[in-house]
């Protein structure tokens, strides 16, 4: 979301031209897909690492643009809204340990960026969501003063015609409105970034929609918001809520939501999934690049493909396919589930399970799908998001056809070897994966997620303290457990 623009009021003749430079854009990069070279070369790991801002209090500090000054950091970047920042991390060859790295650089961004913060009066803390939210932090107020942020506002606005509408289920059942989008960004994630060769993209991005949950479920860290106990990982339904445009008809159609699962299991390649965005969701950013992809290609480039970029930065699939114009061009996929923290030891490791699971078993990949309807997989992903460790996935058999309702941890026990020689695949040294794939097993051997966690400390502390004070003394200790870099498996109750 972070790409700026230089203008905010848009015409239908802008809606036309953007639109008609997107099919330039497609086509383009079909042709981009057609040449032996594209997409080719080493593969890598990259990571955008979204962080809250808070005081010395707990509460959230209004001080992105403040701390992004100070820092001087070209790797810090805004986000929505004003106590929320981003790290885009280097990108890592996959014959470079990408994920000790990976960590390592996690672990010095923070620390320098904490440093900096401090001179603030302010502290960085990597959570799916603050747990000492108030409904004050949201609001107009609270928008980072970039025209780029204004716009989408105004446009997702425009588009629903009243208020934001938040439904969540759970423990303590959460219903609010909202009048803009800003509770979006309540919600932080670690975003991975995998660099993917063409003629593997499409079992590649099924082999991660299809084992997505299974790492959502082991790594879920928002249990709350507002003091509600509500789902494990609730940033899935309160980001998908918070900026739906639609008004849902249950007895008539509807159009896809901009925050989804994705439609169905890609069949040909990443180029259908580029085009489905582009057919499917209208543009709310209009701007067109001064040079297109033609112009580009006269001037001896590879295509920037701006428009795509900026359409699909406004469509926020799970799991989403990304185009970048350095090294000749290349596809990723951005696997956009995994929430901040608690630790980066354990942010990498998700990742590793994840990118594990899904080598793994891209080689049967195909196997696999003519028996597991689309509609299974998105049903898995939300039940491990709102169940964590507890839910209960339907998965499908290796062995013989159908698939049946499992425990997702009895899922994942029995997949950590898969995980294991999908990282050989892709020339993982055998101790970085034995070590990122130990944490998880001790997370599983515990039964201790960043989310269960979170929930059993707080039951604990409410038994001497109300709700409010409980959650500030929460954060306390997360912090202090964070900073550590202590897998939260081994955090103390």
């Amino acid at each position: 979301m972070g790409i700026e623009i230089n203008n905010t009021n848009f015409s239908p003749e802008d809606y036309a031209a953007f639109t008609a430079r997107l099919e330039d854009n497609l086509s383009a990069l079909a042709d981009l897909a057609g040449e032996p070279a594209f997409g080719q070369g080493p593969g890598s790991l990259g990571a955008e690492l979204e962080m809250y801002i808070v005081d010395g209090d707990g509460n959230p500090l209004y001080a992105n643009q403040e701390i992004l000054a100070d820092a001087k950091d070209p790797q810090l970047t805004l986000e929505l809204n004003r106590y929320n920042l981003e790290y885009n991390l280097s990108p890592y060859r996959l014959d470079a340990s990408p994920f000790h790295s990976t960590e390592q650089e996690i672990l010095a961004k923070l620390k320098y960026l904490r440093g900096v913060a401090d001179k603030r009066g302010g502290r960085i803390v990597p959570i799916g969501i603050l747990p000492t939210l108030r409904q004050s932090d949201f609001g107009s107020h609270c928008i980072t003063d970039r025209r780029r942020y204004h716009a989408l506002v105004e446009q997702l606005i425009r588009r629903r015609g009243g208020d934001f509408r938040i439904d969540i289920n759970g423990e303590e059942p959460l219903k609010l409105e909202m009048s803009d989008i800003t509770l979006e960004g309540a919600n932080t994630s670690f975003q991975v970034h995998y660099k993917v060769k063409p003629e593997n993209y499409a079992d590649t991005f099924n082999a991660m929609q299809l084992m997505t949950p299974l790492a959502l479920a082991i790594g879920a860290n928002s249990p709350t918001l507002f003091g509600n106990s509500l789902w494990h990982e609730t940033r899935v339904p309160l980001f998908k809520q918070s900026i739906d445009t639609r008004h849902v008809d249950r007895y008539g159609w509807n159009e896809p939501a901009r925050v989804s699962f994705g439609q169905g299991w890609a069949r040909r390649g990443a180029g259908e999934l580029f085009r489905e965005v582009v057919r499917i969701y209208p543009p709310l950013l209009p701007i067109c690049a001064d040079a297109s992809p033609a112009d580009d290609l006269a001037a001896g480039k590879v295509p920037a493909l701006a428009e795509l970029r900026l359409h699909q930065s406004t469509v926020w699939l799970w799991n989403r396919p990304i185009y970048d114009d350095t090294e000749g061009g290349h596809l990723r996929v951005e696997m956009r589930a995994l929430p901040a923290g608690p630790t980066p030891v354990d942010m990498v490791a998700n990742a590793a399970l994840l990118i594990g699971l899904a080598e793994g078993i891209r080689p049967r990949i195909n196997e696999l799908l003519p028996g597991l309807p689309f509609h299974i997989a998105e049903y898995n992903f939300y039940r491990a998001a709102q169940f964590g460790l507890d839910a209960r996935l339907v998965w499908p058999e290796y062995d013989q056809s159908g698939y049946r309702e499992q425990p997702v941890c009895s899922i994942l026990e029995r997949l950590l070897p898969l995980a294991r020689e999908g990282l050989d695949a892709i020339g993982i040294d055998a101790r970085e994966s034995e070590h990122y794939l130990g944490v998880i097993t001790r997370r599983l051997e515990r039964r201790q997620s960043g989310a269960v966690w979170q929930r059993k400390m707080l039951a604990r502390l409410n038994e001497t303290m109300p709700t409010q004070p409980a959650l500030h003394e929460l954060l306390e200790m997360f912090i202090g457990h964070s900073v550590q870099n202590l897998p939260v498996a081994e955090w103390p109750l």
